[in-house]
């Protein structure tokens, strides 16, 4: 009788000490069903494509979905430069944490990039910056940026876009437009229905506009339609947010791929852009950028740099130091600078090169489409026009891995795989 008394007493303490979930709806909840609500995430329309390719065994298997650079092998390129500037600072014991701002050298050396060496906002310090998680990070303090200080306002995006820009406004809670900017038909730049939407927008809109190199699509306004597009921004006191992503990757030229932004500043406009060394340095994983606001004067370039650092101290405190020396380094040493010129420009004029090849095997196949728009598109990737069915053909019939609009990296397009590739589109292709 002790014993069973023991043991039920034993049993209520236990009771007693097990913590009961929160009351959701007025019902108690135990521990185990806290998540049960929640479903799978939808894959990401890039990332999953790189799945799909690692878990195909066909040899034959091409991979033209990545956005990230490839050498003529497919081989993933560390830069000599950037080889050159970690072999400096393989000594270096500086381990300690970054100001919220991140490194203010990688920051000024990264403004010359976009703004010009010799900027005079820069030299006013008229421009309020920070170091930022590469492009993406840089976007998205933007985004929470216009959310805090602008509460009622809107983002009108270009359609297409990069498919993670409408998740980075979505998530900071601005609501969405869209304008229009790809022509199926032409496959170029539908410039007349842009103009359109910028003048029938409301005054003093957010834009968020590709400064070079437009992914998806290839396709760039030209210097004159910039132009144009810059005095209607002016006369509608629109606002410009540049997502700058290939500097470099798209002429091979950087000074050159900042024409857009150049423009918007010799016009006055106060702009913000958001850079990154992801590609144009093949820092992929050290996750470098940068934020940047023109502002009126430097008084209040303080006051937004300083909200802009508030806005990242919860979100991640501070930026990772290794890639910010990395880009220090290459960037503050005329040699190491005039290497990574260079090396951008081979990077650029092979993907150019093999938009070259890729429309002229497609012709010699006697291709009855017209493939003019894969030259005359520019950067890493090419809008090609296959419809989500032929590349649902590409990949079952010959494993070739692309995104379902069509979207070809031409930084996955070798003097190995251009053949096979030009061949199975032409296979899935000369019925249209």
């Amino acid at each position: 009788m002790a014993m069973a008394m023991m043991i039920r007493n034993a049993a209520a303490s236990r009771r007693a000490m097990t913590p009961i979930s929160g009351d959701f709806g007025g019902g108690l909840r135990s521990m185990s069903s806290w998540w049960k609500s929640v479903e799978p995430a939808p894959k990401d329309p890039i990332l999953g494509v790189t799945e799909a390719f690692l878990a195909d065994p066909s040899p034959e298997k091409v991979n033209v979905g990545v956005g990230a650079y490839r050498d003529d092998n497919g081989k993933p390129v560390v830069l000599d430069c950037v080889r050159e500037a970690e072999r400096r600072l393989a000594g270096s014991t500086f381990m300690e944490y970054l100001p919220m701002g991140g490194s203010a050298k990688m920051v000024d050396l990264t403004l010359k990039l976009a703004y010009g060496d010799d900027s005079e906002f820069i030299k006013d310090k008229r421009i309020a910056a920070i170091q930022t998680l590469s492009g993406t990070g840089a976007c998205r303090l933007f985004a929470d940026f216009q959310k805090r200080f602008c509460p009622g306002s809107q983002i009108y995006i270009p359609v297409p876009t990069w498919s993670n820009h409408h998740n980075i406004w979505r998530d900071a809670e601005v609501p969405q437009k869209t304008y229009h900017y790809y022509h199926p038909e032409t496959k170029g730049l539908d410039f007349s229905a842009l103009m359109d939407d910028v003048k029938n927008a409301p005054d003093g809109s957010f834009f968020l506009l590709h400064a070079c190199a437009h992914n998806p699509t290839g396709v760039d306004p030209t210097e004159e339609q910039w132009r144009e597009i810059s005095q209607l921004f002016k006369a509608k006191s629109h606002f410009a947010f540049f997502d700058m992503a290939y500097q470099g990757f798209a002429s091979g030229d950087p000074a050159r791929d900042a024409k857009s932004i150049r423009i918007f500043l010799e016009d006055g406009h106060h702009i913000g852009i958001s850079q990154s060394y992801a590609k144009n340095m093949g820092l992929y994983g050290q996750r470098v950028g940068c934020l940047s606001v023109l502002c009126e004067d430097a008084k209040q370039a303080v006051s937004v740099k300083s909200q802009l650092q508030q806005l990242a101290r919860p979100m991640y405190s501070n930026p990772p130091l290794h890639g910010a020396q990395l880009v220090s380094t290459i960037l503050e040493d005329p040699e190491l600078k005039s290497l990574w010129l260079k090396e951008v420009k081979v990077m650029a004029d092979r993907i150019i090169g093999m938009r070259s090849t890729l429309r002229e095997s497609l012709e010699k196949l006697g291709s009855p489409l017209s493939w003019e728009h894969v030259t005359k598109q520019i950067g890493m990737f090419c809008y090609s026009g296959l419809t989500p069915e032929q590349v649902d053909r590409l990949t079952s019939e010959y494993h070739i891995y692309m995104t379902r609009n069509g979207r070809i990296s031409m930084a996955g397009v070798t003097t190995g795989n251009v053949g096979y590739l030009a061949n199975a589109i032409h296979e899935v292709t000369k019925s249209s």
